[in-house]
């Protein structure tokens, strides 16, 4: 059987270790900046995306290690999106990863240039990674790019945000859930797939995996701010209520919204099983995202 904690601890573990090796020292000036970069950076988490995209990697064949880099720079980019998004001017959250956010330790300014910062350094890093032939030397940074820029990730954030008091529609959800947060899923297991040269079949099927995932990673965040506590979750629960927010449980139920992340994982699982390298790690990630509890 897959030992999946196993497997968790062992990738986080590298994970932190590039993290920890490739991120400017604290002591680098302007210091402010380089603090406020590490403590968002390094406060942990569940390194799912670059698990993701190492596991990706050797569901087609390739070394895990060959995709670290790549994942890096995507944990980065992702972190840098929860800064921007616990602003005042977003969801104004005082708590993440059980800790103060970085507007509530750095100040508002701070906080926004560090997150613009670790935007910046995601592509510097995947600047000096070359894909395997015959990809084209940018082809990390244009996936990146598109999953994050206006028509990904930002694009998923405006249209959250002006859904706030909406009236529920399952479309505008839809919409939200697939580009705020499926497109970075998504991203990620694509990258890891041309660090391990995939051929054009199997980066379809990662494609399609990433959107289930990705789409039910989200789902599952929806339930637990409903069901979960601060402690178990490191940040504030039932907000998204308060906030009238846009959420999968919000517009289908709570059971509804069970039914659809177990349906969308099974698609998920479906789509890489034949793989040609090992896709265990991958089946079994898929299946963490909606039994997961924090």
């Amino acid at each position: 059987m897959f030992d999946l904690h196993g497997y968790l601890e062992s990738r986080r573990a590298a994970v932190e270790m590039g993290l920890e090796k490739a991120m400017p020292a604290e002591t680098t000036r302007p210091v402010v900046l380089h603090r406020a970069m590490r403590y968002s950076v390094m406060a942990g988490g569940k390194r799912l995306r670059p698990i993701l995209c190492m596991a990706a990697c050797e569901a087609v064949g390739g070394k895990p290690a060959s995709a670290l880099m790549a994942g890096l720079a995507v944990e980065i980019l992702h972190t840098y999106t929860l800064i921007h998004d616990d602003l005042p001017c977003m969801d104004d959250d005082e708590l993440r990863r059980g800790r103060p956010t970085s507007h509530i330790m750095f100040g508002e300014a701070n906080a926004l240039l560090a997150g613009d910062a670790l935007l910046t350094l995601a592509f510097e890093w995947l600047a000096d990674i070359q894909p395997p032939p015959p990809l084209a030397p940018n082809q990390l940074s244009l996936e990146l790019a598109r999953a994050a820029g206006s028509r990904g990730v930002i694009g998923g954030q405006v249209e959250d945000l002006e859904a706030e008091g909406k009236a529920p529609d399952a479309e505008l959800l839809d919409f939200i859930h697939r580009h705020k947060t499926a497109a970075l899923i998504r991203a990620s297991v694509r990258m890891g797939g041309i660090c391990g040269a995939a051929s054009p079949e199997a980066l379809d099927a990662l494609t399609r995996y990433g959107e289930c995932a990705g789409l039910a990673f989200q789902i599952a965040d929806d339930i637990l701010n409903v069901t979960s506590t601060p402690e178990q979750l490191g940040k504030p629960v039932g907000n998204d209520e308060q906030l009238k927010k846009l959420t999968y449980v919000a517009v289908h139920g709570l059971q509804a919204s069970r039914d659809k992340a177990d349906a969308l994982i099974r698609e998920a699982v479906a789509a890489i099983r034949d793989l040609r390298g090992d896709p265990q790690p991958l089946i079994a990630l898929a299946e963490y995202t909606v039994t997961r509890v924090s």
